[in-house]
């Protein structure tokens, strides 16, 4: 059992019949009345973020989520399909699963699992992937403007923005976090 003096960002815990990972708190003492933590929390199984207020003190079952290294092989209509790299064991994953993760996944690449007991909550991506642009317009010449960008299209079906001197065919650095280009790969 954890109580809410024990919170910290990252921790997951059982709360209402679900699972959920803390983005952030605050503990409030106010100057009249009990002291509350609010939180900011991730469900895990619906991936939707809410605000909760707590008592100072509550209790809860912290939740015991496992992360283990998996390689992403093959998609098949709507099915993916990783293995773990110890066991050589292969788990599916349907596309709705996988929403925003999509696209940033390649043939071969390593991903964290996350699963809680034997339910499978969902993958943990790198924090930047390299992406191979397939389609963008030609940079203006002469348009040396900073900060100037373009609309790219990679080969995972992600469109973004980047700068004018990145051309068709070539492999850029992308954050999984905000989607956005980071630099282009060596």
């Amino acid at each position: 059992m954890i109580s809410t003096s024990d919170f910290k960002t990252g921790l997951t815990l059982e709360y209402d019949g679900n699972i959920y990972q803390i983005l952030d708190f605050q503990h409030v003492k106010p100057g009249k009345g009990s002291a509350f933590v609010r939180t900011k929390l991730r469900n895990l199984r619906a991936q939707s973020v809410i605000d909760i207020t707590f008592s100072a003190g509550e209790k809860f079952e912290q939740a015991q989520i496992d992360k283990n290294e998996m390689q992403f092989l093959y998609s098949a209509d709507d099915v993916y399909v990783f293995m773990n790299n110890e066991t050589y064991e292969q788990i599916e994953l349907h596309k709705q699963n996988l929403e925003n993760e999509l696209y940033y996944l390649t043939e071969g690449m390593t991903i964290n699992m996350i699963s809680y007991g034997q339910e499978i909550l969902g993958i943990e991506l790198p924090d930047k992937v390299v992406l191979e642009v397939v389609e963008t317009p030609g940079g203006a010449k002469g348009n040396t403007a900073s900060n100037a960008t373009k609309e790219a299209l990679t080969n995972t079906g992600l469109r973004l923005s980047v700068p004018l001197f990145i051309n068709e065919g070539e492999k850029i650095i992308v954050s999984t976090a905000t989607g956005k280009y980071d630099t282009r790969a060596k």
